[in-house]
């Protein structure tokens, strides 16, 4: 969430300057859901790692879960599908974040 503040504005855009700069390297893959992406049937209430077919990482309030279930899994996984698709990468992307660098002025 690229417009969710949580530091000041010098850490905001420390934090969207170092996107920008790590995102150019070829063994990164960063992709954007638009804010106005309104394709989405769902949206996570929690941040989560895909690995593989078989372990996701599930971050709560209060703790980080790890599902290895394969129908836990397999949710997580069409999940992610889901947000990539729905993603955008390379030039739109940085336009993104440039775009929220320059509203935090």
């Amino acid at each position: 969430m690229l417009r969710y503040q949580i530091g000041d504005t010098e850490i905001m855009a420390g934090q969207l300057r170092h996107l920008l700069s790590v995102m150019s390297q070829p063994s990164v893959s960063l992709g954007i859901v638009p804010f106005a992406a309104c394709q989405r049937r769902m949206w996570p209430l929690e941040t989560f790692t895909v690995f593989d077919d078989e372990r996701v990482h599930v971050e709560l309030l209060s703790a980080q879960v790890t599902l290895t279930a394969p129908s836990e899994v397999a949710v997580y996984v069409s999940g992610y599908r889901e947000l990539a698709d729905l993603s955008v990468v390379g030039a739109p992307a940085r336009a993104l974040i440039n775009a929220a660098l320059e509203a935090l002025d």
